[in-house]
């Protein structure tokens, strides 16, 4: 199993923290290494979370929802 974390904004902000805008594939769908599987909004800036492994994606927060970053957003199973 893999982890998928909200990505890490800052170091000088460890409670940073962003909103999910939007999953590119659902709950159970197969995903390959690589594959683009959320993007997430940080201030005026929005970052790409691909893939680290390949697997059955198992989603843990949903779009809208505010994460901080590190905190693990999807797994790969």
């Amino acid at each position: 199993m893999t982890d998928i974390a909200f990505p890490h904004i800052s170091d000088n902000q460890p409670d940073a923290e962003g909103v999910l805008a939007t999953w590119f594939a659902a709950d159970g769908d197969q995903v390959g290494e690589g594959d683009l599987l959320a993007e997430v909004a940080v201030d005026k800036v929005d970052v790409e979370v691909p893939a680290p492994a390949a697997g059955v994606l198992r989603l843990l927060v949903q779009e809208g929802d505010v994460v901080k970053q590190g905190e693990v957003i999807a797994r790969i199973e």
